[in-house]
């Protein structure tokens, strides 16, 4: 019973700011909206969604959540410890993480803007020499340069991610179709039974529709736990494919058919 209730369990339980070590609330990154109205966010055992407008700091938060985790804040596994440009904040040191007794067998943080940085330094690595295999075989045995952006994001997800491991994800749907959405989808609840814990930062709505899942939304005033269909992603979708034409109409204007 102990070790069923020890699986049931998130990897990361809570994450917390540290007042005593916030230099200043008017200093970039502590006065973003994200940040400034963290106080506790505790985290679904399955899946976590972080969502909301460009600029209230959502992958700020999921970078430094990643960053304190140990993961390297450009992307990768714990493995990777390549900068090409150091542009990481400081908010890392002013979280409290609260992590459960469970022990992770596998992690990764995705960030879909510095992915390209990621498949560049496999392919560096995968040069030199080695006793091993090379690391492109864990993301399907092609380089990721040689695939399109979405071929290389799905290859991550259908081969990497080995599942009983906290992920990191922010943006997965950059460069992927609604039709590729919905497989990323099925990747994800997989590797849920698997084990394992996803923390995302969205704009999807057809991802953050994943069952279940704790979703935190952002806005200059608050981050509130909301249901699905209270985000705005939701209702603004499902107000345009009800009647594309009259909010067609709205925005461009009554002769625009």
């Amino acid at each position: 019973m102990k070790r069923q209730n020890l699986k049931s369990q998130p990897f990361l339980v809570e994450v917390r700011l540290n007042p005593a070590k916030i230099p200043s609330w008017e200093e970039y990154p502590f006065n973003l909206p994200a940040v400034r109205h963290v106080e506790s966010v505790r985290f679904h055992p399955s899946v976590t969604f972080f969502v909301g407008e460009n600029g209230t700091g959502k992958s700020t938060l999921l970078e430094a959540i990643a960053t304190g985790m140990g993961f390297n804040p450009e992307g990768g596994s714990r493995n990777f410890r390549f900068a090409t440009r150091v542009t990481h904040s400081p908010l890392h040191g002013a979280m409290r993480l609260s992590r459960s007794a469970r022990r992770q067998r596998d992690g990764y943080f995705f960030r879909a803007e510095s992915y390209y940085n990621v498949a560049t330094e496999i392919d560096e690595l995968d040069e030199q020499p080695s006793f091993g295999p090379p690391i492109k075989d864990s993301y399907g045995g092609r380089s990721l340069h040689e695939q399109s952006h979405g071929e290389s994001f799905l290859a991550l997800f259908a081969n990497r991610l080995g599942g009983e491991g906290l992920y990191i994800v922010d943006e997965p749907e950059a460069a992927l179709s609604p039709t590729r959405q919905l497989s990323l989808l099925s990747m994800i609840h997989d590797l849920v039974l698997k084990g394992s814990q996803f923390i995302i930062a969205t704009h999807s709505p057809i991802l953050m529709a994943y069952p279940k899942a704790k979703i935190y939304l952002l806005t200059e005033n608050a981050l509130e736990e909301v249901d699905y269909t209270a985000t705005e992603h939701f209702s603004l979708t499902r107000a345009f494919l009800n009647d594309h034409r009259a909010m067609l109409r709205r925005l461009l204007g009554e002769d625009v058919f």
